[in-house]
């Protein structure tokens, strides 16, 4: 494994861990077992690090996501929100055979980007990939289409933290649902759980106040 794949491979973990701001990079090249300059001379700053990790997932998710959210697009007329966001499935789990636990890494990386307030990061992948954003609202319009573009924001800003927490709890739930239930989940199950309950915050009456 070279250089660059360990400073990826540490930081992911902490960073979905602890957050983008509160790790610091002697912690990466601690676990990653290099020193501060190899940081700085394949990636020149924490940023840029940040950048490239996300990077290396959504170059493996957004050709994938991209054509399962056209495919709904072009083969529904008006698609229910259901389906919408049953095209996320397989896209994020193929993350799972890209990177272990590829899935839940990815989803607890993005969340960060907005919990920890990294505003360059979101602008990095909304105009570095902007096929998936625009799929995805156009197919949100399609299905909902009295939804203003306000509406969407704050529908899809609570979809995305309902996601996050979930699949940062994702070890846990599944062990709640073996101990009390008897029931053998994987991350699997516990996407297609979220799906019908995040189509229906999505597809709530809007509010006339």
């Amino acid at each position: 494994m070279n250089t660059k794949t360990k400073i990826l491979n540490a930081a992911e973990l902490l960073f979905a861990e602890k957050g983008f701001a509160t790790t610091s990079l002697r912690e990466i090249t601690s676990d990653a077992e290099v020193n501060l300059a190899a940081v700085n001379y394949h990636f020149g700053s924490k940023k840029e690090l940040i950048k490239a990790l996300m990077k290396r997932y959504l170059d493996q998710l957004s050709p994938v996501l991209v054509s399962a959210l056209t495919e709904v697009n072009e083969q529904n007329e008006q698609p229910t929100l259901e389906q919408v966001f049953t095209a996320f499935i397989e896209p994020l789990l193929t993350l799972n055979d890209f990177r272990e636990n590829g899935t839940s890494i990815f989803l607890q990386l993005l969340g960060r980007s907005y919990t920890d307030s990294q505003g360059f990061l979101r602008w990095f992948i909304t105009t570095t990939y902007p096929d998936i954003l625009d799929n995805f609202v156009a197919a949100v319009h399609r299905a909902y289409p009295e939804l203003s573009s306000e509406d969407i924001f704050w529908r899809l800003h609570f979809t995305m933290g309902t996601a996050v927490f979930t699949m940062s709890s994702t070890g846990a739930l599944i062990d709640i649902a073996q101990n009390d239930f008897d029931e053998k989940v994987d991350v699997a199950g516990v996407i297609r759980r979220i799906i019908p309950y995040v189509a229906a915050g999505v597809g709530a009456p809007i509010s006339k106040a």
